[in-house]
């Protein structure tokens, strides 16, 4: 109820209202929603290492004193072929379109831990830039933790960006150590108050590829600066064996799942801000309501205990949402399944399966609605 009433109800406004509406992009799976959930400082969008957990766009709200960040977590760009595939609805191919138009900066989400898919764009998203190219776009590498040639990150970027970051040929700015002593864990992105002229990645990107690491003092995060011409308009035929976006105004590394690097993210977001009135009522962490989380994060956990394509036939239904007499909250949902097949490996052996999920995803509800949560879930097949 709290929440209708906050959504309902005009937004408190500071003085000067600042504000930013910021679209993620990126291919299923590149950790859209875990970093989405660190900027938000609480999990509000459900996370797996399965692809197409985010079903529909959602918003989150980050407010910092007088700005407010509107976050648009959309469902991984994808094609109607997949999309058909894992049984998704035409949600998933409009929505990520629906946040560009709404967006005043674009953030592109790219996995460099992926070697498959790590050293270009995927076609979705370079149409979806080429769509919108007027809107500021931000180049960022997840998952550089998990990269041991920290070396290969310029072989990335200069893939991503075409060499150009906004406006300026990519170059490297001091030569990687040779010492692993003096080696970041992970890149360090240029903090956002200290715009160096030129470009951050340095002078030779061979002379880079000596070393082992990235060395901290080096700034390697927030890449270019200076005047960049407008992008124009991208037809199919100019993407043509385009690998990468040349119109990025920044580049960002940083590890979403440990949070490494988010806050200098966080802080380039807040200053981008334009003066503006706030959508959201400062106490909002979200517009879905309580149910909408419920519902993906019991999703989530399905999707990562489930086989194969089997969490995509999953229906969830809320029979109980209550609250208790000492403030806790008592959910009881039926999953429904299309098969016996299927709920034999939904429930488990002695109801291992299923019991976990109810246990984590209790956790997690708890987490996020900082209260107690009493959680059962119940299988039945449809039908």
């Amino acid at each position: 109820e709290e929440q209708k009433r906050l959504l309902r109800n005009r937004p408190d406004q500071p003085q000067k209202p600042r504000v930013l509406r910021i679209a993620v992009l990126g291919a299923p799976n590149a950790g859209k929603s875990t970093l989405c959930n660190q900027l938000l400082g609480r999990k509000v969008f459900p996370v797996s290492r399965k692809v197409h957990t985010t079903r529909c766009k959602a918003r989150g709200v980050v407010t910092h004193q007088d700005t407010q960040l509107i976050i648009l977590d959309t469902p991984g760009l994808t094609n109607p072929f997949k999309a058909k595939r894992h049984n998704l609805d035409e949600a998933m191919l409009t929505d990520p379109w629906d946040s560009m138009k709404h967006a005043d900066l674009v953030l592109v989400l790219v996995d460099v831990s992926d070697h498959w898919t790590r050293n270009s764009l995927s076609k979705e998203v370079l149409k979806c830039l080429s769509q919108f190219p007027h809107i500021p776009s931000v180049l960022v590498l997840n998952k550089v933790d998990a990269l041991k040639k920290k070396f290969l990150l310029l072989e990335i970027a200069t893939d991503l960006t075409e060499g150009i970051v906004n406006g300026k040929k990519l170059e490297v700015k001091s030569a990687l150590k040779k010492d692993s002593s003096s080696s970041a864990k992970s890149p360090q992105a240029s903090p956002p108050e200290s715009k160096v002229p030129g470009s951050p990645f340095g002078q030779e990107k061979n002379q880079a590829q000596e070393g082992s690491g990235l060395d901290k003092s080096s700034d390697v995060g927030g890449a270019g600066t200076g005047e960049a011409q407008g992008p124009k308009h991208h037809g199919p035929e100019d993407l043509k064996g385009s690998k990468g976006w040349p119109h990025f105004q920044e580049i960002f590394m940083l590890a979403a799942l440990h949070g490494e690097e988010v806050d200098t993210l966080k802080r380039y977001l807040l200053m981008q801000a334009k003066p503006g009135p706030w959508e959201f009522h400062s106490n909002v962490l979200t517009n879905q309501s309580p149910q909408e989380i419920c519902d993906n994060i019991i999703r989530e956990k399905i999707l990562e205990y489930l086989p194969l394509e089997v969490p995509y036939g999953v229906t969830q239904v809320t029979e109980i949402w209550e609250e208790g007499e000492c403030g806790e909250l008592l959910i009881m949902q039926s999953l429904l399944v299309p098969r016996e097949s299927h709920k034999r490996m939904l429930i488990g052996r002695g109801g291992r399966v299923i019991s976990r999920i109810a246990q984590e995803a209790g956790q997690d509800l708890m987490n996020t609605f900082l209260c107690d949560v009493c959680l059962k879930l119940k299988v039945e097949v449809k039908g």
